[in-house]
């Protein structure tokens, strides 16, 4: 798409650009007392990435400028968050290799996205990440509608059991939820009680319009949080469990999904454990887990066939492996810098992904962070095994990541 300028569906809406002049201006200084109406963030990332046979390679810059409101009328509020998305590229075809794109995003039933250049060596977007009203007519109610933020999962990294927007548990950029376009109540029966019902209508170039209708309950008890849903996910009759609490001075974790696909009844689950312990007079947070997932691949030999399956079309799975391990390290070595690693490892293909960083808290408001990531494991395609690990070819990245809110 070389040498191509346009707007995705058609030309954007003149009020898109007059609302994004508004927020960029409306936000003043940080030398200034702020309004409660409108904050920024900015972020930019440099990334290099070796060249494999899945990527050219090469240089590229990935730009994003975020304006978030939330205004307050009585028993209405409004959440708003308008994005502009910017990457320079080396080549077209640069991918930052660890990632490898396996969670997809679209899909969502309003238009709040377009593409402004989608040239060689630019690509340059914007969207709505946020657009809901709030109804809270009492202390124990609300009523939202629009594209939000809905997070159901209890495991950390790998959350099989969360339905919506699911992220790249190898994203080191990741900073806000992916927003979904849904109707949802929540209930409050309780301090420590809530009951959220979610209905989200779907749509992509794909598949059909799909709907999912869920209803969640959870609540404490003993120092646990147990939680259960249940319902139609994108049409198959699901249903999913939470538990997590401390065990002998371990927060554990788990959470499961059993979901009927046409005759099939699939299962997918994930445990983990997370303790911080002191370590030469410092905190060192570890996490480890495990997750089965039936709807994901058995092996290298699959993964044609994987991608060509319906939940891999929305983007509902993390990673490839049928069976996964994530670890991550963490360790502060001084009040304002920290160290960690994070390891997936693909139990089927033994196939591995090792990315080690740093960062370092430039300020109350600003971040700066750094790493590299290292995949290992079978890196000589075939035709008929085009992708032959999941990890092996996603070769050498290495990354800086410099944001700041205002």
């Amino acid at each position: 798409m070389g040498g191509r300028s346009a707007w995705v569906g058609g030309r954007a809406p003149l009020w898109v650009g007059a609302l994004a002049l508004i927020c960029l201006f409306a936000a003043p200084p940080p030398a200034h007392a702020q309004s409660n109406w409108f904050s920024c963030y900015y972020q930019n990332v440099p990334l290099w990435s070796q060249e494999t046979e899945l990527s050219a390679g090469g240089l590229s810059d990935f730009n994003r400028f975020r304006v978030t409101s939330e205004p307050s009328f009585g028993q209405f509020s409004i959440e708003a968050a308008y994005e502009q998305l910017l990457t320079f590229r080396q080549h077209e075809s640069v991918a930052p290799g660890f990632a490898g794109g396996i969670v997809a995003s679209g899909g969502e039933w309003l238009k709040l996205q377009w593409t402004i250049v989608d040239e060689e060596h630019v690509l340059w977007r914007h969207r709505f990440d946020r657009l809901n009203l709030t109804w809270r007519p009492n202390r124990s109610l609300e009523f939202s509608a629009g594209r939000q933020a809905v997070s159901w999962a209890t495991t950390l990294f790998l959350t099989p059991a969360d339905p919506f927007t699911p992220f790249d548990p190898a994203d080191p950029f990741r900073v806000f939820r992916a927003g979904v376009d849904a109707l949802r109540a929540r209930i409050y029966p309780g301090t420590l009680s809530e009951i959220d019902i979610v209905v989200r209508p779907t749509k992509n170039d794909y598949l059909d319009e799909e709907l999912t209708a869920l209803a969640r309950g959870l609540t404490v008890w003993n120092n646990w949080e147990v939680s259960g849903w249940g319902g139609s996910l994108y049409g198959d009759a699901s249903g999913a469990f939470g538990l997590a609490g401390d065990l002998v001075g371990m927060a554990v974790r788990s959470e499961g999904v059993v979901r009927r696909i046409d005759e099939d009844t699939v299962f997918r689950g994930s445990i983990g454990i997370d303790r911080q312990i002191g370590v030469r007079g410092k905190d060192m947070y570890l996490v480890v887990e495990y997750q089965h997932d039936g709807l994901a691949a058995p092996g290298a030999d699959e993964y044609l066939d994987l991608f060509r399956t319906e939940p891999f079309i929305r983007g509902e799975l993390q990673v490839l492996g049928r069976d996964e391990t994530a670890v991550q390290a963490s360790y502060q070595i001084h009040p304002l810098w920290g160290i960690a690693a994070m390891w997936l490892w693909n139990l089927n293909d033994k196939s591995t992904l090792i990315g080690p960083s740093f960062s370092l808290s430039a300020s109350d408001e600003a971040t700066v962070s750094g790493g590299a990531f290292f995949g290992f494991g079978d890196d000589e395609p075939t035709e008929e095994r085009p992708l032959p690990s999941e990890y092996g070819l996603a070769g050498v990245s290495l990354w800086v990541s410099a944001s700041v809110y205002f």
